[in-house]
């Protein structure tokens, strides 16, 4: 398979294909099909723990063979880093910079600090686990040093060119990469805490445990809603952005990244041969004179087109790269989130599991015979599924025996004892799950030594009678080599150097990477020199351009530097008595904490504008003394277009703001504020850039960290900046999908649903019978509440002892009663009247609170 890259014009960049790769055969399968650049992790550090990752000691050997082949190789350390684990990392750190690695992708802030101590000038891509939505988030990551932001899922083509253009305007403009295929977090990625908080696996660590795939039932003011065989509401649609490519491009985007480091080689291979087809047709078209004519099927050259098979059955080349990617792996192929939301169209809730092509439904079933209208090519070999609706159970399934044609159906028979057709019926759907002949072409493309996929270099050629031949070869990342003839030109009497010949004899480079791209021929006159003596020179040059190709990176890289010169300073321990911090959700929780004499309050309520009486009703009650204060929380995500948001937050003339993201960090700056847990601190760099660079009054740490890691972190820094959350409903998720439009009501978005959450107490019930709450904020995005509040009421003792004074707890929907009760029970455990225990036994005794120990007393070990 050829690159068909011709220059483009400099108004139109060709984006880079940045495709994924979980061991070495996936990576040979991406650079074999295409990819430009892929990504990876190694076995610490990065966000897909499960896959089977390389190791620092393939570095070397990978980057070599990258390099060499014309692609770039990027390694993710993407999670978020421990206090004690900042060593270890800079060690690896440095050994990834070292080995000549041509970027990192980093969600970490302090890690991006580090880097930058480290090596002035080695690349940082920012991570979509660093949750950025806008142009603030994108200065943000520019003030950090990164290179690249790698935007969130969630971001629309017209939020994608407005960030384009705002920071364009602003002169902070850097590269954004998005991605265009594959699995879709339906939480914000960096936002999600299910995991965390249901089984102590934290999916900000690599170790995601995919609750968004199960199914829920959606119980509504008490009452279960039957949504027939709708029960996977949380599990979105797999991203494909075959569709849209030709707009990605004129977006202006730098890099187009596959998702699927779990996946296996022949995933890989496939959706990075589509995308690579796609795309190179889409830039022949764009760069045509007239660009409103129609898009080429493909082009480029194909040693073996995939799917032979299918041909005969009417499928355009569109229908072709869709049966490929359903075939590569499928959940259901949809554009995402880049057409705008439509709450209809993201979750189908049918399964959350790959299913491949839809083939038709059952409409016989007979002696061992199943009858079907297909609505695919079928071929015996073929693997398919039975669907009834229940995937959660057995279904059956198996490989295709026979396939024979009765007018318009099929009839389909299968090897003995393969399936139970009992438990087949008529109007079940059939999935083609497997096609044995497809995986064997895949797996065609990236077999053997000799390279499949060959990038062009373009020649240049001098001469003059009684001297050399000199070529000049280019490769399009800018190598250049020179080599001259060993023989003097001579006058030719017959078959002259020209265009032709020399094109023939440069041109035979099978079995090397690369392809013969233009020739520039200044040869002026009839000249000879010996055929032996041009493939000799060829030969030169393809050895020539791979040594300069496989030449490690040289990223500079300070010796006499080390994390510890970053950590904060050390301060005197603050002589203040702890103090309780209560955040409610609702006006009768506010009014019942007043009651209490909670003297600093936060509010996070669904709409902004109800702020104001909140803050009049605070402040009516303070009268001569300071307290209470009232600090109001604006929604976690800000996205272009959205400041209107903050202005009604604003309005409310609190005390104080909860900032939960870049954009309130700007919009906030001459506010008090305190930072949320989203901005996700785990370590003391990132807590000091915060407290250094923005002024936070106070932290407050990422959940994801146990009282291992939370003591850790609070002898690395000044204890007084943090405030810990010790009582709470986990926000498992948090997302754009929206359960209360898409399943209770018919609309696409908040123009047409008639705004249920507003009218309903909604709750999701999980598979083990625990109901978790749903809430929907002003901009319509949804958390998920985990339906057991959690406390770590048994480690306070310890956290005042390490000098924390603030200890902050949460109510969601709770009762005023319940609220008083709670609160009542935190300030006797602050002022040493109880203990950890027996307030955990108090509140335990109270079943409609239900209350759990939560991650924070999770296991150090897991770290």
């Amino acid at each position: 398979m050829k690159s068909d890259r011709s220059p483009s014009q400099p108004s139109l960049q060709r984006p880079e294909l940045l495709a994924p790769a979980g061991n070495w055969e996936c990576a040979k399968a991406a650079v074999e099909n295409g990819a430009d650049a892929i990504y990876f992790g190694l076995d610490r550090f990065n966000a897909r723990m499960r896959a089977q990752n390389f190791t620092e000691a393939d570095l070397p050997q990978l980057m070599t063979f990258l390099h060499r082949r014309g692609v770039k190789g990027y390694v993710t350390v993407n999670t978020l880093i421990f206090p004690k684990e900042l060593a270890e990392a800079q060690q690896y750190l440095r050994t990834i910079i070292a080995a000549g690695v041509d970027a990192v992708i980093v969600q970490d802030i302090g890690i991006c600090r580090l880097i930058r101590h480290l090596s002035p000038d080695f690349p940082i891509h920012a991570s979509t686990q660093m949750t950025i939505t806008s142009t603030a988030g994108v200065e943000f990551a520019k003030s950090l040093g990164c290179q690249l932001v790698v935007l969130a899922r969630e971001c629309s083509l017209k939020e994608i060119n407005k960030i384009q253009q705002q920071i364009a305007q602003q002169e902070t403009s850097l590269p954004l990469e998005v991605f265009v295929h594959g699995a879709l977090c339906v939480a914000y990625s960096g936002q999600c805490l299910t995991s965390e908080a249901l089984g102590g696996r934290s999916a900000n660590r690599g170790e995601c445990a995919q609750a968004c795939r199960m199914p829920y039932d959606l119980i509504a003011d008490g009452e279960v809603i039957n949504l027939k065989e709708r029960k996977y509401l949380l599990s979105p649609q797999d991203l494909a952005g075959l569709d849209v490519l030709p707009d990605l491009v004129k977006s202006g985007v730098t890099s187009l990244k596959i998702e699927g480091r779990l996946k296996a080689p022949e995933y890989v291979a496939n959706v990075t041969r589509v995308y690579r087809q796609a795309l190179d047709g889409v830039m022949t078209q764009l760069e045509r004179p007239n660009p409103l004519t129609s898009f080429p099927c493909r082009e480029g050259g194909i040693k073996a087109p995939l799917s032979v098979s299918e041909r005969g059955w009417g499928r355009g080349q569109s229908d072709q790269e869709h049966y490929n990617l359903e075939m590569a792996f499928s959940r259901g192929l949809y554009t995402g989130w880049f057409g705008g939301i439509n709450n209809q169209e993201l979750v189908h809730a049918r399964f959350g599991k790959k299913r491949g092509v839809y083939l038709g439904e059952v409409s016989r079933i007979h002696n061992e015979e199943v009858t079907v209208k297909l609505e695919a090519p079928v071929k015996p070999g073929d693997g398919i599924v039975f669907d009834c609706g229940h995937p959660e159970a057995k279904e059956q399934g198996g490989r295709v025996y026979g396939v024979v044609s009765k007018g318009k159906e099929s009839v389909l028979t299968f090897g003995r004892n393969d399936l139970n057709l009992r438990r087949v019926h008529i109007g079940d759907r059939i999935w083609k799950t497997s096609d044995p002949e497809l995986d064997k072409q895949l797996r065609q493309s990236f077999a053997g030594e000799n390279p499949q996929f060959q990038r062009p270099i373009d020649l240049e050629v001098y001469g003059e009678i009684g001297q050399a031949l000199i070529a000049i070869a280019r490769d399009r990342l800018g190598n250049i080599v020179q080599v001259e003839s060993a023989i003097s030109l001579v006058e030719a009497h017959t078959k002259p150097l020209d265009a032709d010949r020399l094109q023939e004899q440069f041109g035979r480079l099978g079995n090397t990477p690369f392809c013969f791209g233009t020739l520039t021929n200044h040869l002026s006159g009839n000249f000879m020199l010996p055929v032996s003596e041009l493939n000799r020179m060829r030969r030169e040059i393809v050895v020539q351009l791979e040594e300069l190709r496989s030449q490690p990176k040289r990223w500079q890289l300070r010796s006499d530097v080390s994390f510890q010169d970053l950590l904060p300073s050390s301060f005197p321990l603050s002589p203040l008595s702890p103090s309780l911090i209560v955040l409610v959700r609702n006006l009768k929780q506010l009014q019942a904490a007043l009651k209490a004499g909670v003297e600093t309050l936060y509010c996070e309520f669904e709409d902004p504008r109800a702020y104001r009486e909140a803050v009049q009703l605070v402040h009516k009650q303070r009268q001569q003394s300071p307290f209470p204060t009232i600090w109001v929380a604006p929604p976690r995500i800000t996205k272009p277009g959205e400041n209107w948001i903050l202005q009604q937050v604003r309005a409310s003339e609190a005390d104080g703001y909860l900032i939960r993201n870049y954009d309130q960090l700007q919009f906030f700056a001459a506010d008090r504020c305190i930072g949320d847990f989203s901005l996700n601190v785990a370590n003391p760099l990132t807590a000091d850039y915060f407290q250094q660079r923005f002024g936070l009054e106070r932290l407050t740490p990422s959940y994801d960290l146990n009282i291992t890691q939370l003591q850790d972190l609070l002898t690395s820094c000044p204890p007084q900046w943090f405030e810990v959350t010790i009582h709470q409903h986990m926000p498992m998720f948090h997302m754009e999908h929206c359960v209360f439009c898409a399943f209770l009501s018919t609309g696409t978005d908040y123009t047409n649903c008639g705004r249920p959450c507003e009218k309903q107490e909604v709750k999701l019930r999980d598979r083990v019978g625990s109901e978790h709450v749903l809430k929907a904020d002003v901009g319509c995005r949804n958390t998920v509440f985990n339906g057991t509040a959690q406390t770590g009421a048994e480690y306070v003792q310890r956290l005042i002892e390490l000098g924390l004074r603030n200890f902050r707890i949460e109510f969601v929907n709770e009762t005023p009663e319940q609220v008083s009760k709670t609160i009542h029970f935190y300030s006797q455990l602050l002022q040493g009247e109880i203990t950890g225990s027996q307030l955990w036994r108090e509140l335990k005794l109270q079943n409609q609170l239900g209350v759990t120990r939560g991650p924070m007393g999770v296991s150090a070990l897991r770290s």
